[in-house]
C-alpha cells in the first residue's frame, strides 16, 4: 500500500478525511450533551426526568403510606421517583422530605448515601440535613417537600 490517494470525482473525499469529519460530529454532539447552563428553566434538560410535583400516576397521593420509619435509615434515606420525593433521616427520629429533582439540570436523584443525596447526572451532592448544596455544580439546595408521620408510617402530607 502507498499513501497515494486517488479522487476519481468532484467532491470526493479520502477515507480518512470522512473519518475525521465523523468524528468531530461525534464529539461535538457528546460536549452538546454534557454542556449547559445552571439558569434552571429547564433547557437541555434530560427528557427522563421527573417532574417535582409528578406522582407518576402509580404513586400514593398525599395521606397514603409511603413507607414506614424504619425503612428509612438513620444517617440515609431513601428515594421515591415517582413521588419525586426523597425522605431522609439525619438523626433517630427526625424524617425530613426534599424534591429528588436535582437543581442542577432536572435529573432524579439517585442515591443516599455519606450523609449526602446524590445526583450522578453531573455529580450534585446535598445535605441530608436541609437539602443544601453540598458538592457542586447544583447551586442551589433541593426544595423541602411535606411529609407526615402517624405512628410508624411516613406520608406526603
Amino acid at each position: 500500500m502507498s499513501d497515494v490517494q486517488v479522487l476519481t470525482g468532484p467532491g470526493t473525499q479520502s477515507r480518512r478525511a470522512l473519518l475525521t469529519g465523523a468524528g468531530a460530529v461525534g464529539a461535538a454532539a457528546v460536549l452538546a450533551a454534557c454542556g449547559g447552563d445552571d439558569s434552571g428553566d429547564g433547557a437541555g434538560a434530560p427528557t427522563t426526568a421527573v417532574s417535582p410535583t409528578a406522582t407518576g400516576g402509580g404513586g400514593p397521593a398525599a395521606g397514603q403510606p409511603l413507607a414506614k420509619t424504619t425503612d428509612i435509615p438513620v444517617g440515609g434515606g431513601k428515594i421515591f421517583a415517582k413521588e419525586g420525593v426523597v425522605v431522609t433521616q439525619p438523626n433517630p427520629s427526625e424524617f425530613k422530605g426534599f424534591s429528588s429533582i436535582c437543581t442542577h439540570q432536572n435529573c432524579t436523584v439517585s442515591r443516599v448515601e455519606g450523609g449526602t443525596i446524590n445526583c450522578l447526572c453531573h455529580g450534585s451532592k446535598f445535605s441530608i440535613i436541609d437539602g443544601s448544596v453540598k458538592t457542586p455544580p447544583a447551586t442551589r439546595p433541593l426544595p423541602p417537600r411535606e411529609i407526615k408521620l402517624t405512628g410508624d408510617q411516613i406520608s406526603l402530607a
